[in-house]
């Protein structure tokens, strides 16, 4: 896999980090939006199109389905939280970031459509735990002091989000949330900060 290199220093370089960030993530949400007005409108048809566990044919929403809701007081609850821990996720760099929510998708879907056999699941809930995970990794794998104190925060503010991994709450696939966090964790150790080896100085013989 090729390297990443760090994201330029400065606070021109942060800041243009910051916004592009922002404005993917809020390009992301507004497709969510069109997306549950329209089905909507068209009483849910769009919701065929989830992750449909062991269906074959179900294997094409691992692509849709965190864009798609159960109703707009499903998209709701997760647009805030999407919002926050998404940009948290991005400010490190808007290229990690991108690569990280394929590989949330992608990893957590398929984990999804593995473990729930006869279940269609849908929402953002799933990319939501997967930068959950991503963040709390990402401090551990990169050991960088900004990383840490992030994910601490992270940590102490959504820490009761860890019951969502859980099989305790009916009508909720604790099978994203699970899957989702996991591939957080591995989307932080795929594109951890690669450091180069140092090579030691050749040892002479003493004169």
């Amino acid at each position: 896999m090729a390297s990443y290199s760090t994201p330029p220093k400065g606070w021109r370089a942060v800041l243009s980090g910051a916004l592009g960030a922002g404005l993917v993530l809020l390009g992301m949400l507004a497709v969510m939006w069109v997306l549950e007005g329209y089905d909507y409108l068209v009483d849910g048809a769009l919701d065929y199109y989830g992750i449909a566990g062991w269906d074959p044919n179900g294997l094409v929403g691992i692509l849709f389905a965190p864009f798609l809701h159960g109703g707009f007081g499903h998209l709701m609850a997760n647009s805030l939280p999407f919002l926050i821990l998404g940009f948290l996720t991005a400010i490190r760099g808007l290229g990690k970031f991108l690569w990280a929510t394929v590989i949330i998708i992608l990893v957590g879907g398929l984990g999804t459509w593995i473990s729930s056999p006869g279940v269609t699941a849908i929402g953002a809930s799933g990319l939501i735990f997967g930068y959950f995970g991503y963040i709390l990794a990402r401090g551990l794998f990169d050991r960088s002091l900004v990383d840490i104190l992030i994910a601490l925060g992270v940590g102490a503010a959504y820490y009761s989000m860890l019951a969502g991994v859980l099989p305790n709450q009916p009508g909720i696939s604790w099978q994203g949330h699970l899957f989702g966090f996991l591939s957080g964790i591995v989307a932080a150790w795929v594109l951890r900060r690669k450091r180069s080896a140092v090579t030691p100085p050749p040892a002479y013989p003493a004169i």
